[in-house]
């Protein structure tokens, strides 16, 4: 979504007091390191020199194409061989590094592994070991129990972006952005100084953002109250992004969800 990604971060709730109790049970990776590991940088090479061929090949095909619908089909003919691709060389590795995370929280007793970028403090750093289990020779078996029921929960970004009103708030705001670029883009280019083109670029700057307070702003505000209401219901002391949660958590979407489509 492009205007309305801060309501998640803004809709987080937190008992402060609780955290620094609880952190025993959550552990974080650190996926950069995870990602430089020599078969992750094989792939990714395997990947790009996969790509670049391609890229050959559709702009020479692209040359060719007559009218919109042959130049999406085409698009969405490379894109699908490149997914394809993509799913051949890194899913496997994707696939028993989940396996690798699965068993170190299972050892650990995690109940949640998050992404190393959103911690500040506390929680447990397993990136190491989830390397050597990833790295061993060994197959890697499944636990065979699930991660225990966390105090920390998620939202899907993307579910919430599919909300009939938050579509219509984004939609509104792209138009009412691009109506307002093409004013105020004829009006910068007749700007005789550049003192004037600044003033009129503050004046942009700043009628998009009281559009945006106007469209946006109750709904984050909405959004924010939601997840926090869905949190005290369910005694969680924190709510992220699904997109930063790796393994575990407890899932509030559909909650959240219900309660902005009421």
């Amino acid at each position: 979504m492009i205007f309305f990604a801060a309501a998640v971060a803004l809709a987080t709730w937190a008992g402060r007091g609780a955290i620094a109790a609880d952190l025993t049970d959550v552990g974080f990776i650190d996926q950069s390191d995870l990602a430089n590991l020599p078969v992750f940088v094989t792939a990714n090479r395997q990947l790009a020199t996969y790509k670049t061929q391609m890229d050959a090949q559709f702009n020479a095909q692209m040359k060719h194409v007559r009218t919109d619908a042959e130049r999406q089909q085409v698009t969405m003919q490379f894109q699908q061989q490149f997914n394809d691709k993509q799913r051949e060389i890194v899913g496997p590795l994707f696939q028993r590094a989940q396996l690798a995370i699965a068993a170190v929280s299972s050892t650990r007793n995690l109940s949640i592994v998050v992404d190393k970028r959103i911690v500040i403090f506390g929680g447990q750093d397993i990136t190491k070991d989830v390397e050597a289990v990833f790295t061993s020779a060994q197959a890697i078996q499944p636990p065979a129990a699930t991660p225990p029921p966390s105090e920390i929960g998620y939202v899907d970004q993307s579910v919430l972006d599919g909300i009939p009103k938050v579509q219509t708030a984004n939609s509104t705001m792209q138009q009412f952005e691009a109506t307002q670029r093409q004013v105020y883009s004829a009006r910068i280019a007749q700007a005789r100084t550049p003192a004037e083109k600044q003033q009129i670029l503050t004046e942009y700057n700043k009628v998009i953002s009281d559009k945006q307070d106007q469209l946006l702003k109750p709904l984050v505000e909405q959004t924010r109250s939601s997840t926090s209401d869905v949190a005290r219901k369910k005694n969680l002391i924190l709510v992220v992004d699904k997109a930063d949660v790796i393994y575990g958590g407890t899932d509030i979407t559909p909650d959240v969800q219900n309660a902005l489509t009421k």
